[in-house]
């Protein structure tokens, strides 16, 4: 048997513990979780592509099938009422059979108007989580996505089953072929575009699998942040080259994040070094340490490398007061990675939801909690020239920054080294070195 098979089980064991504890501590009967429904694109008769409710992909790896519910209370089994239209314009959803379906009762919905059916006879103390807050109404739910719910579950989403684990593992084993397969083509002269597609290929998923936009970036737009337009002309000089890019197994993600430079030189030294000291932040991570400290931490690593490269002159802790290091290093350390790839509960202090919000100078940083075992986060330093921030820099500061090297630094962009780690007791678990990818 797969060993995913084997964690299953303890997985939906937990979250039906989790069910029954919450449901029990805010007097709910259970929780009746929707999928999803299509959403119309406007003054047309086609939908945008389908996102299913996080929720309910914890507890079953159905992905791409709206108006599915799932039904639970703790105790009884699971029931999944999985729709299956009669239709002849679309490829309907095969009746499901794999390593999950033994653990719910699984009854087949035709009509998606028609679910009132399957659903509990009265509603009281039964909580809609979901996204339609109208299809709640209809079906007459008075408790809907309430908060002490949806804090519980988003603090607990923190805590990975085996199940889960494996799955994240299996997402990195898949992205890093892709990325493999993309700086090839980076050194043989693709375009953005033709990078994408070989990316796209080698992990035989399409754009609308993935759990996020991929970013190929080419020489200078390696210093937009989120850059996704993918050009299809091949710049004249090909300088560098950033990839952030992920993958999906059974909607878990995949999150990560290379640089490379066409050539040896100054800025192939500046990858290597912020390399090294990726490396150093992910080693100084345990339970116990808060994931803040580990952010203040890469600041006055990024600032001793501003230093040592020349892009920047004088002490750690000036270039960190002066705002130095958040022009060149503008972005959080990471976040929390799971369902999404912005995990939910990054700023959850507890179960209530108390809210640690980022510190007023970091305020672009998606997790302030404290590390425990079994979490999952992204740790991705970077340095960029971004004119915009460096120009936005006070008079004083900008007296400390070399912008001699600046100006030579510029074309290439930027630099983003980003790994997805398992905190264990006695261990970090880097599931991108360790799939493969250097």
């Amino acid at each position: 048997m797969d060993k995913l098979a084997s964690f299953y089980h303890a997985h939906i064991a937990e979250l039906n513990r989790r069910v029954a504890e919450i449901s029990h501590r805010e007097g709910l009967a259970g929780l009746v979780i929707h999928s999803g429904q299509p959403h119309r694109q406007f003054l047309d008769d086609m939908n945008y592509p389908f996102k299913v409710n996080p929720h309910f992909k914890a507890w079953l790896p159905v992905l791409d099938n709206p108006n599915c519910w799932v039904i639970v209370n703790g105790s009884d089994k699971p029931k999944l009422v999985f729709y299956r239209p009669v239709d002849f314009w679309h490829k309907v959803s095969d009746v499901p059979e794999a390593f999950w379906t033994e653990h719910f009762d699984i009854q087949l919905l035709t009509k998606a108007d028609k679910v009132a059916e399957f659903l509990p006879k009265d509603l009281t103390g039964w909580a809609y989580i979901g996204e339609h807050l109208d299809v709640a109404d209809v079906l007459e739910f008075s408790s809907r996505n309430p908060d002490a719910v949806m804090n519980y579950l988003h603090y607990h989403r923190a805590d990975k089953t085996q199940y889960e684990l494996e799955c994240l593992r299996r997402s990195n084993q898949i992205a890093v072929r892709g990325h493999k397969a993309a700086k090839g083509a980076f050194f043989n002269g693709a375009s953005e575009f033709e990078i994408q597609q070989q990316y796209l290929a080698e992990i035989s998923q399409g754009e609308n699998e993935m759990p996020y936009g991929n970013i190929i970036a080419l020489n200078q737009h390696a210093a937009i942040l989120h850059y996704m337009t993918l050009a299809h002309v091949k710049p004249q000089q090909r300088l560098s080259f950033l990839i952030d890019a992920g993958a999906s197994y059974h909607g878990y993600a995949a999150d990560i994040t290379r640089t490379y430079s066409f050539e040896k030189n100054r800025f192939s030294e500046l990858i290597s070094a912020l390399n090294q000291q990726q490396l150093s932040i992910i080693d100084a991570m345990k339970p116990g340490v808060k994931y803040t400290d580990l952010h203040i931490m890469t600041h006055e690593r990024i600032a001793q490398l501003l230093i040592d490269f020349k892009l920047a002159h004088s002490d750690v802790a000036t270039l960190i007061d002066s705002g130095v290091t958040s022009a060149f290093f503008p972005h959080g350390l990471g976040h929390m990675l799971g369902l999404q790839v912005h995990d939910m509960g990054g700023y959850s202090h507890d179960e209530r939801g108390t809210h640690i919000p980022a510190p007023e100078k970091h305020p672009f940083l998606r997790c302030t909690r404290t590390l425990a075992v079994n979490q999952v986060l992204t740790i991705e330093p970077g340095i960029y020239i971004i004119d915009s921030l460096l120009n936005d820099l006070s008079n004083n500061a900008k007296q400390l920054v070399n912008w001699q090297t600046v100006d030579l630094m510029r074309p290439f962009g930027g630099i983003r080294i980003e790994d997805n780690v398992i905190v264990h007791a006695d261990r970090n678990e880097n599931m991108t070195r360790e799939s493969g990818l250097d």
